[in-house]
């Protein structure tokens, strides 16, 4: 029975008599496997990037919480909102790490000639935190002041009073001072218009000043999150609607079936915060099996990957040819090799080896084809990716972010190799299985 360590030695042996064949045969697998290891690379940088450009405008652990707060009351089903008890409710709901209630407000804000509709959001301390900020800081621990914090972007909005123009018209931000000079601030909207429009009995509503805690960092042309939006605490600002409208209905807040307002606060909607992305989709389906609307932009992650999947799998397919093309070269490697060693076959053969040793030798034959050309290959494509990651800037070009668009990692690069090994082993399956079938006496005879 011939030892492996004597399978091994006989195949590097013919494998170094042929050292022409054997070299184009290796550069075969090597174009095939640089080729779908850079082909799945860039599959995989768009990934990556694609993540990282959601990931830039927001939280994948996110899950946007609302309900119909003006939905029909008339009917014997309870409305559902959401109120302190559903909050608490939230919070304890396994894999919750924290549970944000944002209230909202239609305002009109004016400074000086400039004057512009607003959506304030009220949103707890830690929500506060977790924004930005350009200019100024959040106001004290516990304070009751109602302060603004504004989005980058919001100084859009404002127009001039004496032009009706406002920045999409004159193409010129209005002189808006944030933090040197204070707003005022109109909470009762409707109020207003009327009186505006001189409707009977319509009086102008108080205007009430307020400061403005800070600013997001960016310009109107640096988008991000927080940039469209007017923030405060929310507990300021519920004290001061209570304050404001006293018992009558405040402002975007439903009302019973008799048109009274309800003795609690309910907000537009909440932002629920997961521990991990994995556990995103069973937090936001049990939400929304209670009746409540819950969307996360881990929807929208999964689309995108999805589209990144396949062209992953186009690319790595394409790749895929060069090593098949590879393959067929490896497979008339050993068939050659059979035509040419057909005596030294027929020798083993007769000397009573068995015949799985001959199949063994050819198939380690090819697969040290395979396995050469894969550590080679993977080489080539570590270098290929370099160049392009340095010299090319595909990924700002494909996914909108700039960053390495050809990415490789270690698991690829084991498994290209082993691929590759795997394919060389089945490439040389066939030739030696024929050579195990050739007749003894008719391959010494043979010249």
């Amino acid at each position: 029975m011939m030892k492996f360590r004597d399978l091994l030695s006989m195949s590097l042996n013919n494998l170094k008599r042929r050292k022409l064949r054997t070299i184009l045969t290796v550069l075969g697998v090597v174009v095939g496997t640089a080729a779908i290891v850079v082909m799945i690379s860039l599959g995989v940088g768009m990934k990556e990037l694609n993540r990282e450009l959601i990931e830039s405008y927001v939280s994948l652990t996110a899950i946007n919480v609302s309900t119909d707060m003006y939905g029909d009351t008339s009917t014997k089903k309870n409305p559902i909102y959401l109120t302190d008890e559903i909050i608490k409710q939230f919070s304890g709901i396994p894999h919750v790490t924290s549970v944000y209630p944002l209230l909202e407000c239609q305002v009109m804000m004016r400074q000086g000639i400039y004057e512009g509709r607003f959506n304030i959001i009220g949103a707890p301390r830690e929500y506060l935190e977790q924004i930005p900020l350009g200019q100024g800081q959040l106001p004290p621990q516990g304070s009751e002041d109602l302060e603004l914090i504004f989005g980058n972007m919001m100084i859009e909005q404002f127009e001039n009073t004496k032009t009706k123009r406002g920045y999409w018209e004159t193409g010129e931000l209005p002189d808006i001072d944030y933090i040197g000079k204070p707003m005022f601030v109109i909470f009762d909207v409707d109020q207003y218009y009327k009186a505006m429009n001189k409707e009977e009995g319509a009086k102008m509503p108080k205007k009430y000043l307020l400061h403005t805690a800070g600013v997001v960092p960016g310009t109107v042309e640096d988008y991000n999150v927080y940039a469209y939006s007017v923030y405060t605490d929310i507990e300021p600002l519920k004290i001061q609607l209570r304050k404001i409208f006293k018992k009558n209905p405040i402002p975007g807040q439903p009302t019973n079936k008799k048109g009274k307002p309800y003795p609690y606060i309910i907000y537009n909607r909440t932002v629920v915060n997961v521990d991990k992305i994995e556990n995103v989709k069973a937090v936001q389906n049990l939400i929304a099996n209670e009746g409540f609307q819950a969307q996360s932009n881990v929807d929208w992650l999964e689309q995108s990957q999805q589209q990144s999947g396949i062209i992953q799998a186009v690319l790595g397919g394409i790749g895929a040819i060069s090593l098949f093309v590879a393959a067929i070269g490896i497979a008339n490697t050993m068939m050659m090799s059979i035509y040419e060693r057909t005596k030294e076959i027929g020798i083993i053969k007769v000397l009573g080896c068995d015949m799985k040793a001959i199949r063994n030798m050819f198939l380690l034959e090819s697969g040290f084809i395979g396995f050469m050309g894969g550590i080679a290959g993977v080489s080539l494509s570590l270098l290929i990716s370099v160049m392009m990651n340095r010299f090319l800037d595909l990924g700002q070009a494909m996914t909108g972010k700039e960053g390495d668009i050809s990415r490789i990692p270690p698991g690829l690069i084991l498994a290209a190799i082993g691929f590759a090994v795997i394919v060389g082993m089945l490439a040389g399956f066939f030739p030696a299985l024929r050579a195990m079938k050739l007749s003894p006496l008719a391959a010494i005879r043979n010249e």
